[in-house]
């Protein structure tokens, strides 16, 4: 049996046609090709992949604390930079400057 591609256990068993790590419940199938753990996969509210420099647009209107105004839905946003966390996207939006998005709030373009 492989070690698992997450945390490199070696205690990984096999369910039918899935291997499963018990230690941080990673499942995958040996017969896929295995991406890089180490690479940040983000994906927007279509679960569409996003990647370094894309654009997208904002699908709601977003509050910005401490802003007398709102980001409109429908505001495009170019060239994102992908970061770990909970607000992935890191951006600057005309008009508001440099900020941090939440990826489920936008759609590539």
């Amino acid at each position: 049996m492989p070690n698992c591609p997450k945390c490199q256990s070696e205690y990984v068993y096999e369910d039918r046609d899935l291997y499963i790590c018990p230690e941080c419940a990673y499942e995958w199938n040996p017969n896929e090709t295995v991406e890089d753990s180490d690479e940040l996969v983000v994906l927007d509210s279509n679960g569409t992949r996003l990647a370094d420099g894309d654009s997208v647009t904002v699908i709601k209107d977003l509050k910005v604390k401490g802003a007398p105004k709102d980001i409109k839905q429908g505001t495009r946003v170019k060239n994102i930079r992908l970061v770990e966390g909970d607000h992935n996207i890191d951006c600057k939006v005309d008009g508001f400057g440099a900020m941090k998005l939440k990826s489920e709030f936008v759609k590539k373009l």
